[in-house]
């Protein structure tokens, strides 16, 4: 991705890590949707404000000591990503 491409604008955001998380850390989250996968795996998905608050979530998954699997930016229609502001 170039750098001309990262947004300041808010995102629906999707970010898995190794490990199991109890759905009480999504308010530690940033309100993020926190789902446990069958192998061992969790993610927490929702709208974040901007890059800001993006590395923030990544600094708290690396504080847990969480190995990181994957980051991904959902791309959402442009009626969806009206109605979610």
């Amino acid at each position: 991705m170039e750098p001309s491409s990262y947004t300041a604008e808010p995102g629906l955001y999707q970010i898995r890590v190794e490990g199991q998380l109890d759905p009480g850390w999504a308010t530690w989250f940033d309100e993020l949707t926190i789902s446990n996968g069958e192998r061992g795996e969790a993610t927490l998905q929702g709208l974040v404000r901007d890059k800001a608050a993006l590395h923030g979530l990544l600094a708290k998954i690396r504080d847990l000591g969480l190995p990181l699997i994957s980051v991904n930016r959902i791309e959402q229609s442009r009626s969806s990503a009206r109605e979610s502001e």
